[in-house]
């Protein structure tokens, strides 16, 4: 004996209804095969919906009335051959008369009773199976209509009615052997009382309904035919990646089904596992598909972790006080409060001080709480001893499932830390002692993030999804989205991260694509893309609230460096080309170092001193490793070193400084180079990596540059050098005198830093410094004499680009 159960998807219309009958014909050749059917797809919420419409007085329920008789007419017409339609066609006009008396006397009465509810709700799976039962005759397949009603028993609790398992489980055997069909169809979801009035099993009571026939019938297997192939490890709407659970234990398919996977109702499985009998989920439109099996499983077979489900429309309450402290029976009386208006508990906390109770409830729920639960402690809340109930609404359930992760330490950590590396805040926690389970209450927006992050941390053991949102697509912007473009493969491969630019801004426009931007023809992409807008930018990226996000500056822009705490805040990563955040004033440079810290996200700015040099990277291990900076020389300008290693006299000053520009070394506006504020501002980040408190106004700045030159535009800059060239002929020829070169400094030397235009004669370190390279001397106390050099290339779009990517990895691998 087999039972299959078919879905309302799958009896959703006359070519899928089709599709069923050949996987039945294909299936009761093998044994005696139970078929459970569904409603059409979609007929008991129209059914209930015209219920509802009639009981507020609107006529529209007329309308869907009209569909649902359509809908039943257009089946038999399609299902049927034209000789035998008649009988079925009147059957279907019967019951639809019937359907329409009983909401024209639910809208003169305006009024819809539970019984009622049950009464209007049994036609849906009652029609289907008619149908389908006339198919298979049709067809010439014997096959024995039967009433569920006439089987299944259940008290008068209408709408969600409980089984007589003695009087049920008698009735179906006394059926089943007095039959010699090898073929039955029964509708689902449906019932009666003892009195021999309709009741229903709960929305998706046919798998339930399909359960109770197995297990008295002791069949050999139960399988629930479906949309999907089988249970998987997450709800595939919410993650890309979610796969198909092989096998499953009885507990595990509860867990997972009670906690929101829809597979499967809740209830089906009971009846089922008392009798050990395996139930398959199946796909109706895959039929060649293995699917999953739920049984009995051997420990330790399979994932630590079996799936990952949730639960949305929660809300937690919680009652407070210092007044519960050491009394007992609070507990007793929240409970038989919300008992007493049925309201369901689906989470349960207490903090170990009794100082609360928090409980999760369906939010359709909470205002019946609110007054239940103040009214039951009305006298202790007028006394202060506990407060009014205390609501949180907007809330979700996630859980992670499986039996084996009581033999597995560090579950727990891993589930809460990756949700808190990605800014998922943890409302409150559950877990039973058996371990099957470990559910967390968060922030209903944060549902599909915490979903993804979790399937990435316990089921994509291949790779990590990283999404990047880049702004400034200019000279180092294009280089990076070319370096990224040549790499994905070998990061997804080698490193297992899957590295996607999600968001593109520049001055003009903004573009964010959720699966990813093509870098083959961003360019095009982009230029077709919105207008630009900082803050709509900013809403887009943190309302999308995508896993693993990192948000990279490459731009010069004040105003963008100044949202960096937006980012932070949620737990979205930084990495910033811009050198405006790192060497604003202290308090706001302190801010985001902190809020880095607070909500696990990574601040990164390498290139804000050396381009591609790891100088911050050096520093930083330096000082994490209790070494104490006491000392720093450098050349940090790779524009003015590149200036002053070609300009030997012989042409304009000028000219060697536009030569810098054009060949990309410079800033947009080449003064805060030659000014020394770009300088000043590498130092001041340097001694503040180092540990040092400090800001612009207290570093000395011994600038070369006349004062005529830094006034006016860019092109005025230009024409003042070329009139100062004596002046530049000067500074140089009083250093060939020396014996020495130019080299504009940096320097720090025990909490004092400067900058400015030293001789260099051949002995010195720095002296050996060609085309636009930097060099940095860390002199500490592990590094007296001789000191810790980091040299190199220290300007350049593809260096300066590589650097950018080099942080963004170090934030992707956090």
């Amino acid at each position: 004996m087999q039972v299959l159960k078919f879905g309302g998807t799958s009896v959703a219309n006359a070519e899928n209804i089709s599709k069923v009958v050949a996987i039945v014909k294909e299936t009761v050749k093998k044994d005696t095969t139970v078929v459970v059917v569904s409603a059409l797809g979609g007929v008991t919420d129209l059914l209930l919906g015209a219920a509802a419409l009639a009981a507020d007085g609107d006529e529209l329920y007329k309308e869907k009335l009209t569909t649902i008789e359509q809908r039943h007419i257009e089946a038999v017409k399609q299902l049927i051959p034209v000789a035998q339609q008649s009988q079925l066609l009147s059957l279907v006009k019967k019951s639809c008369n019937e359907i329409e008396d009983i909401c024209n006397g639910i809208f003169l009465l305006r009024e819809l009773t539970a019984r009622s509810k049950d009464r209007i709700g049994s036609y849906g799976e009652w029609l289907s199976s008619q149908i389908i039962a006339a198919k298979f005759k049709a067809d010439g397949t014997d096959a024995v209509w039967k009433d569920a009603r006439e089987l299944i028993t259940t008290n008068s609790d209408f709408t969600s009615a409980e089984v007589d398992f003695v009087a049920t489980d008698k009735k179906i055997n006394d059926f089943f052997s007095g039959e010699k069909s090898s073929l039955f169809i029964l509708p689902g979801f449906i019932a009666a009382d003892r009195n021999g009035v309709t009741t229903t099993l709960g929305r998706g009571g046919s798998d339930y309904t399909a359960a109770i026939l197995a297990s008295a019938l002791q069949a050999d297997l139960l399988e629930i035919w479906t949309d999907v192939s089988g249970m998987m490890t997450a709800d595939p709407r919410l993650t890309n990646n979610a796969r198909i659970i092989p096998n499953i234990s009885y507990q595990e398919a509860m867990e997972l089904s009670h906690f929101g996977a829809k597979v499967i109702y809740p209830p089906t499985i009971q009846p089922v596992m008392s009798k050990g009998i395996p139930v398959w989920i199946k796909n109706t439109f895959a039929p060649a598909d293995k699917g999953t099996v739920i049984e009995s499983l051997t420990k330790g077979k399979g994932d630590i972790v079996r799936g990952i489900s949730s639960i949305n429309n929660i809300a937690l309450i919680s009652l407070e006080g210092s007044g519960m402290i050491g009394i007992p029976g609070f507990s007793k009386r929240l409970f038989e409060a919300l008992s007493s208006e049925k309201i369901n508990v689906i989470l349960i906390t207490q903090s170990s001080s009794e100082h609360s109770i928090c409980v999760g409830i369906d939010s359709s729920s909470v205002e019946k709480a609110k007054q239940v639960v103040d009214a039951a402690f009305a006298n202790e809340i007028a006394l202060q001893k506990v407060e009014p109930l205390i609501i949180e609404a907007e809330l979700s359930i996630v859980a992670l499932v499986g039996e084996s992760m009581k033999n597995h330490t560090g579950i727990s950590g891993r589930m809460f830390s990756a949700m808190g590396r990605n800014g998922v805040n943890i409302r409150a926690i559950a877990q039973g002692s058996s371990e099957k389970n470990i559910s967390a209450v968060i922030a209903t927006k944060d549902v599909r993030k915490a979903i993804n992050v979790l399937h990435e941390e316990f089921f994509e053991t291949t790779y990590k999804q990283v999404n990047l949102f880049i702004t400034g697509t200019g000279n180092v912007g294009a280089k990076l989205l070319g370096q990224l473009k040549q790499q994905l493969d070998f990061l997804q491969q080698q490193m297992r991260l899957q590295v996607r630019v999600v968001g593109l801004s520049n001055s003009r426009k903004m573009l964010i694509d959720e699966e990813g931007i093509n870098l083959d023809n961003w360019k095009e992409k982009l230029d077709a893309g919105e207008t630009a807008s900082l803050q709509k930018l900013i809403d887009e990226i943190i309302s999308r609230n995508l896993r693993n996000s990192v948000f990279v500056d490459i731009t010069a822009n004040d105003k963008v460096a100044m949202v960096y705490d937006q980012f932070l805040q949620k737990s979205i990563s930084v990495v910033a080309c811009n050198k405006v955040a790192a060497s604003s004033a202290y308090s706001n440079y302190k801010k985001l170092k902190d809020l880095s810290r607070e909500f696990n996200s990574q601040f990164l700015f390498e290139t804000n001193v050396g381009a591609g040099l790891p100088v911050i990277a050096s520093l930083s291990d330096l000082v994490h490793s209790g070494d104490r900076v006491n000392k720093m020389q450098a050349v940090l300008s790779g524009t003015l070193n590149f200036v002053f290693n070609n300009y030997d006299g012989s042409r304009l000053f000028a000219d060697v400084v536009k030569q810098a520009q054009d060949e990309g070394y410079t800033e947009p506006d080449p003064r805060l180079d030659l000014g020394g504020t770009d300088v000043m501002r590498k130092i001041l980040i340097l001694a503040r990596e180092a540990g040092e408190t400090m800001d612009m106004e207290d570093i000395a700045n011994n600038s070369f540059m006349p004062a005529s030159c830094m006034q006016g535009s860019v092109a005025d800059f230009y024409a003042a050098m070329a009139k100062e060239e004596a002046h530049f002929k000067k500074l140089l020829d009083k250093a060939k005198a020396d014996g020495c070169i130019l080299k504009f400094v940096a320097s720090f030397d025990n909490g004092k830093a400067s900058v400015g235009l030293q001789h260099i004669d051949p002995k010195h370190d720095l002296y050996h410094l060609y085309g636009k390279d930097n060099i940095v001397l860390f002199y500490t106390n592990r590094y007296k004499e001789q000191p810790m050099v980091v040299k190199g290339a220290g300007a350049g779009a593809e260096v300066t680009a590589s650097g950018v990517f080099a942080d963004i990895i170090r934030a992707s691998k956090v």
